[in-house]
């Protein structure tokens, strides 16, 4: 599974701090740090106002691809922003995200069909967070009836289901995995991604709601997901999972990651 570092995000105390203050060394520190653990992607939002967000954005793109030369996941729902942002960068982005709202499509994408980006596309209407399974995927058709008609292939496209929290709805869980199978029967060329920890939101002890949610997608099909790529804890279940669900070729991601360190050795009894 691809991971997509989640931690360079504007709206995170610390790293608004740091691009108010253009602290250069946190932010290249965090890029080596998911680079090293394992991201395939890093997320990069500046979570700025749009008068300020295509500078804060180029500025993070350029302190990030200084240190690390790992492809970038563009954070923005914003058009003009963006637009700016995908020319500073060196490898072909994703671009996080378009949704079932009009506005999004019409401006978002023209880049992803001029630039030949892969794109993550929420399974959210124009107004609110549909709460069932059918609403979803009816988004879905949408979405997908216009990157299609934009030329955007099927497989460049990462479908985000909504990882909502259970706190707040017991079924959350289980509308997303649903969703899932559902949108997959229909488009299985598509990816699927997830912003993993919104599951957990509000609940104490989150970090083992997360690992649980993850091993349930990973074996209904989830190729990506926006997380944090330093929690050995979830690193360690994802291991695990795919090492379970057949995906680790000799067990050789497995046991190079147990003499990395990735686990807590120290308490392997076997």
């Amino acid at each position: 599974m691809e991971i997509i570092g989640e931690k360079i995000n504007g709206t995170r105390k610390r790293v608004a701090q740091a691009i108010a203050e253009r602290d250069a060394g946190f932010i290249r520190d965090l890029a080596c740090k998911q680079a090293e653990a394992g991201s395939a992607w890093l997320d990069v939002n500046a979570g700025t106002h749009p008068k300020q967000e295509a500078d804060d954005l180029v500025w993070l793109i350029d302190n990030i691809q200084a240190v690390v030369d790992t492809p970038l996941c563009l954070d923005s729902a914003n058009p003009e922003a963006l637009a700016v942002a995908i020319k500073a960068v060196n490898k072909t982005p994703i671009i996080n995200s378009i949704s079932g709202e009009p506005q999004r499509l019409e401006g978002i994408l023209p880049l992803v069909a001029e630039y030949g980006c892969r794109v993550i596309a929420l399974a959210m209407g124009e107004k609110k967070i549909p709460g069932t399974t059918e609403a979803r995927v009816t988004v879905v058709h949408t979405v997908m009836e216009a990157t299609r008609l934009a030329g955007i292939p099927d497989e460049h496209v990462y479908i985000d289901p909504l990882a909502m929290t259970i706190s707040t709805n017991t079924q959350s869980g289980s509308i997303f995995l649903e969703t899932m199978r559902v949108v997959r029967e229909a488009y299985p060329k598509v990816h699927f991604t997830a912003g993993l920890s919104n599951i957990s939101f509000g609940l104490p002890a989150r970090s083992y709601v997360n690992r649980a949610f993850l091993t349930l997608t990973l074996a209904a099909g989830l190729d990506s997901a926006i997380l944090d790529p330093l929690d050995r804890d979830l690193r360690a279940a994802l291991l695990a999972a795919e090492l379970v669900l057949g995906r680790d070729r000799h067990c050789l991601n497995y046991t190079r990651a147990y003499r990395a360190g990735v686990f807590d050795n120290a308490k392997d009894k076997a």
